[in-house]
């Protein structure tokens, strides 16, 4: 299998260079009509296409939800297909968001899926969902350190339910999400300059002081823009683990397309206020 350099590496580099902002590619039913589009494959490939070309090349992650092209079925996997190849080649960090989460032979075959450099979806990290346990997450780990990707495990989500899972506290006294931080500062133990396995914590969270955020891997924040977080709000949520924050924002870009100029404004103005944030914090 060739290898490419650790994804932690790259994405250090992407933010030092582009800038510590993710746009996401969420192309909702309601957003295509905003865009005058039909809600089709070819409107979602015209959506697909523009997001693409506006941001690929100065952002530093482009993060595609891939249920919104599952919904159309092949043709929109072949969409969704395209649009990584196309993201990667213009230098943008591909970061696919499907949640993925079992065990066994069942999760070794999504890590395949997506962390495989040959597979047709290859992304360079995968969101994952720890809640089978996180040793279920093995086989997806193996595969992103021997690739040279990286995973997003939720930890601390932007969804009010998810705190009755991640708030609960375990016989040790610690907490869901706690646990799940804590084992991915295991894996990124003595990585540099930034390990490859992060967390997903929410933007809009407030306080999280009594988490330590601090584990050697980037942080993806939900939450900013139409979720109501700010990039003023970063450092006040995340400490000193504010440098390692990848925002992640995607109406607060989308709804200013379809015309390329105005979402690549759109996505250059939060890419300036999150690294001015960073920086004063």
């Amino acid at each position: 299998m060739s290898t490419l350099e650790p994804f932690g590496a790259r994405l250090r580099r992407a933010m030092d260079e582009r800038g510590p902002l993710c746009v996401g590619i969420d192309p909702h039913a309601s957003l295509l009509t905003e865009w005058g589009l039909n809600d089709d494959v070819a409107g979602l490939e015209r959506f697909s296409r523009r997001v693409v070309e506006a941001t690929a090349d100065r952002v530093a992650v482009l993060k595609p939800q891939i249920a919104f092209f599952e919904r159309f079925g092949s043709r929109g996997l072949a969409v969704l297909e395209k649009s990584v190849e196309e993201a990667r080649a213009a230098g943008a960090l591909v970061v696919m968001d499907a949640k993925r989460g079992d065990i066994g032979s069942t999760m070794a075959a999504y890590a395949e899926a997506f962390l495989d450099p040959g597979a047709p979806l290859f992304s360079d990290a995968l969101t994952v969902s720890p809640y089978l346990g996180y040793g279920s997450l093995k086989p997806a780990v193996e595969l992103a350190r021997s690739s040279g990707a990286g995973l997003f495990v939720l930890a601390l989500t932007s969804n009010p339910e998810g705190g009755e899972v991640q708030h609960a506290v375990r016989s040790d006294g610690r907490t869901v999400g706690a646990t799940v931080l804590a084992h991915l500062a295991e894996e990124n133990a003595g990585q540099a300059p930034l390990g490859s396995f992060g967390a997903v914590v929410g933007a809009t969270l407030g306080d999280l002081s009594t988490y330590d955020l601090e584990m050697n891997g980037p942080l993806l924040a939900p939450g900013i823009g139409a979720q109501g977080a700010t990039p003023a709000d970063l450092p006040r949520v995340f400490g000193a683990a504010v440098r390692n924050v990848v925002p992640n924002v995607s109406r607060g870009v989308l709804r200013h397309g379809p015309d390329v100029v105005a979402l690549r404004d759109a996505a250059e103005r939060f890419a300036q206020e999150v690294r001015a944030a960073v920086a004063g914090g």
